[in-house]
């Protein structure tokens, strides 16, 4: 019986470039030969391994309705850490890493306690943990699906100086203090048109949008952080590039001071931080 070769693996990329972009068309290839875009370039003109043209084509169909290609591959880089991600957990994205430099930068030389708060699939906690091995950091967030993919992380990754707890934004911290509060909260308003397009559509709502505004949640971050933070400590929170003089006021009706607003490397404001008042203990 004669049956029909294997397209080649250049052929494949080169017709899903024609319904997606090449580059999720490269990753996607790699993902479903289970090899790695090097061994692709390696073999480009060799026959499709046995499987590997049907897994793709599922793949770049899925891609094609709009699925991201974090879910479809099921990894996402970020710090250098691949992260595990599901429909459970927001995509992780270059520009949280500017919180996770901001944050290493304002930490005491040692023994550093930090928390995550809507830790999601535990990006920001990680990094964290993995660049500051003493650091004490604990990730919080309001899904159960989320910390179990955070946990997974963790463990997958081993980085064993991050605890989890489950609760709502300040819910699980009773009267713990830190040094220094990291979040990346949802920051969309929740009538944005982009929340039914593109990726956006398949993450999860409640990592996204945050009331009329946008703001909800930053507000309940911004009032609790003196109630949690160690004298001298800073709270550290990505917004959206129009938040930032309102997410300043924010802070400062809270107490906070040296608030300052940084920039992303496309010059949009990114993150606002603010201290509390006293002294940062040095280690």
């Amino acid at each position: 019986m004669i049956t029909n070769p294997s397209p080649a693996l250049d052929a494949l990329l080169r017709d899903a470039a024609i319904r997606i972009d090449a580059t999720d068309a490269r990753w996607l290839l790699a993902h479903a030969a289970g090899r790695s875009q090097t061994w692709l370039f390696a073999h480009a003109r060799d026959p499709a391994p046995d499987g590997v043209a049907a897994r793709f084509e599922s793949l770049v169909a899925r891609r094609a309705a709009g699925e991201p290609v974090a879910y479809l591959t099921g990894v996402r880089g970020f710090f250098g850490l691949d992260l595990a991600v599901t429909p459970a957990t927001l995509i992780p994205r270059p520009e949280t890493e500017l919180l996770v430099e901001l944050a290493l930068a304002r930490l005491p030389a040692e023994h550093a306690r930090v928390v995550d708060l809507g830790t999601g699939s535990g990006a920001v906690a990680l990094a964290i943990a993995r660049k500051r091995s003493d650091a004490a950091v604990l990730a919080t967030d309001a899904s159960s699906e989320a910390l179990a993919v955070a946990r997974a992380n963790a463990q997958a990754l081993d980085v064993p100086n991050v605890r989890f707890a489950h609760g709502d934004w300040y819910a699980p911290l009773d009267s713990a203090r830190f040094d220094v509060i990291a979040s990346n909260p949802p920051y969309i308003e929740d009538a944005d048109p982009h929340l039914s397009q593109g990726d956006l559509r398949f993450e999860p709502a409640s990592a996204l949008s945050s009331g009329a505004d946008g703001l909800d949640a930053i507000r309940v971050l911004a009032a609790g952080a003196p109630a949690h933070l160690a004298p001298g400590g800073w709270l550290l929170i990505e917004h959206g590039l129009a938040q930032g003089a309102a997410v300043r006021a924010l802070f400062e009706n809270a107490g906070l001071v040296e608030v300052a607003t940084e920039r992303d490397l496309e010059a949009r404001d990114r993150v606002t931080l603010g201290r509390a008042p006293g002294l940062q203990r040095a280690g």
